[in-house]
């Protein structure tokens, strides 16, 4: 158990660490780069857009280095549960603008986010 959630918190880290490209690439790029997939980011300021990069920056930070650094480890399940809140909120905002064919993605990732949390707090707590 305590390996594949080692590979979850990998594989999320990656993930916000590409997805904290937002701080750096202008709006307008954003919104070409992927296709219909990124049409989203219309909806928000350049502001908002560097927040939610930030936001990912933290998270991956979070995931991984408060255990490899032994410094508060109960930090990880709490990045965890920052980005199921994240995923949650990317969620609603593709079902509001009704792009159903792009869900899949944030699905998974929520998904694993729990589990994640899950682990995290529960069975393979740092802590306990």
């Amino acid at each position: 158990m305590d390996l594949a959630l080692w590979i979850v918190a990998g594989l999320m880290a990656a993930v916000c660490l590409i997805g904290s490209a937002k701080m750096f690439v202008p709006k307008e790029k954003l919104a070409v780069v992927g296709g219909t997939a990124t049409r989203w980011v219309e909806d928000f300021s350049p502001g908002a857009l560097k927040a939610i990069g930030v936001v990912e920056l933290l998270a991956a930070a979070g995931l991984i280095l408060p255990v490899a650094l032994d410094i508060a480890p109960v930090l990880v399940p709490l990045a965890a549960t920052g980005l199921v809140l994240l995923f949650a909120g990317a969620l609603t905002m593709r079902l509001r603008r009704g792009e159903r064919a792009t869900i899949a993605g944030d699905l998974v990732y929520l998904a694993l986010a729990l589990f994640l949390a899950w682990g995290r707090f529960g069975p393979e707590s740092f802590t306990g």
